[in-house]
C-alpha cells in the first residue's frame, strides 16, 4: 500500500487467519478473494468508527453499538463507513450481545463488498488480535530469511568471473519476474528470466529515462517524454505519481517548485502496464539502469533488487584510480606521436608486466566481466579489443590466477621493452591455454643466447629462418611446436586449429628450412633463432 500510514509490516492473509483452527473464524458475507489482506486487528463498538481506522484492520465488533430495531439504513451507513476508511474486513462476535450475526449487517457487507467474519463466543477479540500478530512475526521471518538467502545468492553471483548473467539469473528468479541491464542509451545488454509482454517491456525501457540522471549520456533523453504518451497510445498506463524518490526525499508540489528548478532525478521508480509490476533503479551517475518487470510483488522485493542494484552498480561503475587523468594524459600523447618512454612517468610507475588473458568460455570476454578483470589486476590500463584482454599492470602489483580466466604474464619491464613484453605475454597465454594452466609467466632467468652478442644472434636468425619469414603462420607454428616439445595436439589447441594443419605446417617448415625437426640440435638452434624474432 502506498499510504504513508501503512506500517512496514508483511501483512496477513485473510486466508490464513481463517485456517487457523483454535480461532474458529467463519466467513459469512463478502467476496472470498485470496488476495485480501490484514495489517492489524483493532476493536472497537463506535457506531461510527471512520475517525479511529488507518486503513487494512480487521475490525471487531460485538455490536454493542448497534440500537434496538435498527434497520438496513443503520448497517448500511455503518459498513460503507468502514470501507471508505480502508478497513480490510469486519470480525462480528457472538455473545453476550447477540446470538447471531445480523441478517441486515450481512447483506450490508455483501452490497459493500467488505468481508465479514462470524468470531464464535469462545474465541476472545484479544486471541485474534494476537494471532494476527503471531502471523505478522511468521510472516517477516521468512521475508528476512528470503531476503538474506537472496543476498548471499546475488553476492555470490556477482563474485563469479562472468558476474553479469549470473546475478541477473539469480535476481529474475528471486522475485520471479524479469530482469534487464540497460545502457545509458537505453540498449537491453543483458537480461534474464521470462520476457515480459512487448508492452511491458516497452513500458519499462520509457521507465528507465526517469531514473537516468540527466548527465548520463543517453541517445535521446528529451524524446523520454514522447516515448512515455507514445506508449499511452499504445494502452500502457502513465507512470504513477508515487514513485520511491530514494536519498532526495518526496517531490515536492509541481505548482510549490520555481519555474526554472530541476526536480531531482530519483533513484527508482515504479509503473503497472497490463498488470505487470515495472521497477527501474538508477545504477550510479552513469547511466545504467536495472529494469525489473513482475506479475506481482511481494514482500522483500524492493530490498532484494536494491542488493541487486548495488552490487551491478560496483560492476558498471568504470574503474577509478589515481593513474585515470594519467593514463588518459598518456594515451593522449602516445596518439600525438610520444614515445613509450616519454609518457610512462605520467603513469607513476617504471617497471610493468603486460598481461594476456582469455575467459575460459567459447564466447568473448563481456564488458562487465572485463571491468572485475580490471579490477582483480589492480589496473585501469586495460584493452578489451578481441578475444583476448591485455593489461599493463605495475611490477609492484602480484597477478596472480584468477578462476574464469587464462592469464600469460610477461617479464618485467621498463615502457621501451613494452612491445616485446607483449610478445612475450601473448605466447605464455598461448601455452597455459594448451597446457590448461590458469597462469603461465615468461621465463625471464638470463638465458645462453644472453652469451651470444645481439648483433650476430639477428644476422644468423635472418639467414636460419629466411626461408619461412615470408610466411607468419609457419612461423608462430614452429614457434608454438617447440616451445609445447613438439605436441600436436597442444599446439592446435594454443594456435585454435585443427592438429592436421599443425602437422602440415611443421612438414612444410622442415622441407623449406632443408631440416631435420627430430634432431634435438636441430630444434635447439631454432628456439635459439626465433627467439630473436
Amino acid at each position: 500500500m502506498s499510504d504513508p500510514m501503512v506500517p512496514p509490516t508483511p501483512p496477513v492473509s485473510l486466508e490464513a487467519l481463517l485456517a487457523r483452527a483454535d480461532l474458529g473464524l467463519r466467513r459469512v458475507a463478502g467476496p472470498d478473494d485470496p488476495a485480501t489482506v490484514v495489517h492489524w486487528a483493532h476493536a472497537s463498538e463506535m457506531a461510527d468508527p471512520y475517525p479511529y481506522l488507518l486503513g487494512g484492520e480487521l475490525l471487531l465488533s460485538a455490536g454493542v453499538h448497534i440500537p434496538q430495531g435498527a434497520g438496513a439504513g443503520y448497517f448500511d451507513a455503518y459498513v460503507s463507513r468502514i470501507v471508505a476508511a480502508g478497513g480490510a474486513a469486519l470480525g462480528f462476535g457472538l455473545a453476550p450481545v447477540h446470538d447471531a450475526v445480523p441478517g441486515a449487517l450481512v447483506e450490508a457487507c455483501e452490497m459493500h463488498g467488505l468481508p465479514l467474519l462470524e468470531v464464535p463466543p469462545r474465541t476472545t477479540f484479544s486471541g485474534v488480535a494476537r494471532a494476527v500478530w503471531q502471523l505478522m512475526a511468521q510472516a517477516r521471518l521468512a521475508e528476512l530469511r528470503r531476503v538474506t538467502e537472496a543476498q548471499q545468492s546475488l553476492a555470490a553471483a556477482a563474485s563469479r568471473p562472468d558476474p553479469l548473467a549470473p546475478l541477473l539469473h539469480q535476481l529474475a528468479q528471486r522475485v520471479g519476474g524479469w530482469a534487464a541491464l540497460y545502457s545509458p542509451d537505453s540498449t537491453e545488454l543483458a537480461t534474464a528470466g521470462p520476457p515480459p509482454a512487448p508492452e511491458a517491456r516497452r513500458a519499462l525501457t520509457t521507465l528507465t529515462q526517469v531514473v537516468r540522471p540527466a548527465t548520463a549520456p543517453t541517445a535521446d533523453r528529451a524524446d523520454a517524454t514522447a516515448g512515455s504518451r507514445a506508449a499511452g497510445a499504445m494502452g500502457v498506463p502513465p507512470l504513477e505519481r508515487s514513485r520511491e524518490w530514494g536519498r532526495v526525499g518526496a517531490a515536492a508540489p509541481r505548482g510549490a517548485e520555481p519555474r526554472n528548478t530541476p526536480r531531482p532525478t530519483p533513484t527508482s521508480a515504479t509503473d503497472t502496464a497490463n498488470g505487470t509490476h515495472l521497477t527501474a533503479y538508477a545504477l550510479g551517475p552513469h547511466g545504467h539502469v536495472l529494469g525489473i518487470a513482475a506479475p506481482h510483488r511481494t514482500p522483500g522485493d524492493h530490498t532484494i533488487a536494491s542488493a541487486a542494484a548495488v552490487l551491478l552498480t560496483l560492476l558498471t561503475a568504470p574503474h577509478q584510480s589515481r593513474t585515470t587523468e594519467a593514463g588518459a594524459s598518456a594515451l593522449v600523447r602516445l596518439l600525438l606521436g610520444a614515445s613509450p618512454e616519454d609518457v610512462a612517468p605520467l603513469l607513476g610507475e617504471k617497471l610493468w608486466h603486460v598481461v594476456h588473458a582469455r575467459p575460459n568460455t567459447q564466447e568473448p570476454p563481456e564488458p562487465l566481466a572485463t571491468a572485475a578483470l580490471a579490477t582483480a589486476l589492480g589496473s585501469p590500463l586495460i584493452d578489451p579489443t578481441g578475444e583476448t584482454v591485455r593489461a599493463l599492470v605495475p611490477a609492484d602489483r602480484p597477478v596472480d590466477p584468477l578462476p574464469g580466466w587464462t592469464l600469460g604474464v610477461s617479464t618485467t619491464v621498463t615502457p621501451e621493452d613494452w612491445p616485446a613484453a607483449d610478445t612475450q605475454a601473448a605466447r605464455a597465454l598461448s601455452r597455459a591455454r594448451a597446457l590448461r594452466t590458469p597462469l603461465l609467466r615468461h621465463g625471464d632467468r638470463p638465458a645462453l643466447a644472453d652469451l651470444v652478442e645481439p648483433h650476430d644472434a639477428d644476422v644468423h636468425a635472418r639467414t636460419l629462418l629466411a626461408p619461412i619469414a615470408a610466411a607468419p603462420a609457419l612461423m608462430d607454428t614452429l614457434r608454438t611446436w617447440l616451445s609445447l616439445h613438439g605436441s600436436w595436439d597442444r599446439t592446435a589447441v594454443a594456435l585454435s586449429v585443427h592438429r592436421n594443419t599443425v602437422r602440415q605446417r611443421v612438414a612444410r617448415c622442415a622441407a623449406l628450412l632443408e631440416a631435420d625437426l627430430d634432431d634435438p640440435d636441430v630444434r635447439m638452434e631454432l628456439w635459439f633463432a626465433l627467439r630473436r624474432t
